[in-house]
């Protein structure tokens, strides 16, 4: 326990409250921004359990504002999940922790947050913060949700039969027109929501629910203006936590999809990649790099390809679903 005896000495933690993390488990889906910072908490903190899914690599870009990442992981684009539980594994080696290399969706996100004490959200599109808004209250795990933009983050610590969820708050739609590709983003407004995630997780891992924050927090650090929205009751007739419709866990995983902000469309499918048989393939006619993990291939200035062997491809290049799968036919060929 010395390794958490500052924390322990903190009296609303306490040793016991230390041996409460030691048994938790939680999910954070997406180690980007917000998933490197609350991971990185988490497992210094001495969470027992840290599942981490992501469905993306590494790139320079990222290097900016995601902690936990180096160059030598964006020069081999290492999943940001394996890369993620490489570095947490070195800051402490007694938390077991379990990278996902995936697309979180309909089909899979029950037996993602199997077993799990909280649902904590790093994502950056409001979909997939949906679909875990929907799962957390049918299931009745708490969400920790996040979100960042610029200098501006909003949060908020949703329990299932103690507070609304987020569908009450905002429309599936609130974060259309705005990304971090597309008006930026600067690094202290992340470590600011993914800290204030992590604290109110805490909270409830180690028994003190009655120090959670019950209000969405909005905020913007560059021009110094913040707002709380208490939390006053659910909104009538909302359909996950009044009517239990959960409709974003009834849409089932679509075969392409746009990453908003990213330039770029994942197709996924039924089949496997023989990515021995795709690199030679590739590297006639363009560009082809390999890690154990993944195929990147580009093609030329407007297009390149990342290629993972269990069926799923990220098109760079556009955001067109029918040129991204023009591109697929055309240099793929599945």
């Amino acid at each position: 326990m010395e390794r958490y005896s500052r924390q322990t000495l903190f009296s609303p933690i306490g040793k016991e409250g230390q041996n409460k993390l030691l048994n938790s488990t939680v999910l954070i889906v997406g180690v980007g921004a917000l998933g490197t910072v609350i991971s990185n908490h988490l497992v210094r903190a001495g969470v027992g359990n840290v599942r981490i899914v992501d469905r993306d690599f590494v790139e320079w870009s990222n290097l900016q504002r995601q902690m936990l990442f180096d160059e030598s992981d964006a020069e081999q684009s290492l999943p940001k999940a394996i890369a993620a539980k490489h570095k947490l594994e070195a800051i402490n080696q007694t938390v077991n922790i379990e990278a996902i290399v995936d697309h979180v969706n309909a089909e899979n996100i029950d037996q993602l947050v199997e077993d799990v004490d909280v649902i904590l959200d790093g994502t950056d599109n409001l979909s997939t913060r949906f679909l875990l808004n929907d799962v957390s209250f049918k299931k009745g795990i708490p969400f920790a949700y996040g979100g960042v933009v610029a200098s501006r983050g909003m949060t908020a610590f949703f329990e299932p039969g103690q507070t609304p969820c987020l569908r009450c708050l905002m429309s599936p739609t609130a974060d259309r027109g705005q990304t971090c590709d597309t008006v930026g983003v600067i690094s202290p407004i992340v470590d600011i929501v993914a800290s204030l995630q992590v604290t109110e997780t805490l909270k409830f891992l180690t028994g003190n629910n009655k120090n959670i924050v019950r209000a969405l927090k909005s905020f913007d650090t560059w021009f110094n203006q913040s707002y709380d929205l208490t939390f006053n009751g659910a909104k009538e007739n909302c359909l996950t936590c009044q009517v239990g419709e959960f409709p974003s866990l009834e849409r089932k995983a679509r075969e392409e999809t746009v990453l908003c902000g990213r330039d770029s469309v994942q197709i996924s499918r039924e089949t496997t990649f023989d990515l021995d048989e795709l690199e030679n393939q590739l590297d006639q006619i363009g560009e082809v790099s390999r890690t154990p993990f993944l195929l990147k291939a580009t093609i030329d200035d407007s297009k390149t390809f990342v290629i993972f062997e269990n069926g799923r491809i990220i098109v760079q290049g556009t955001e067109d679903i029918n040129q991204a799968k023009s591109w697929y036919d055309r240099y793929i060929g599945y």
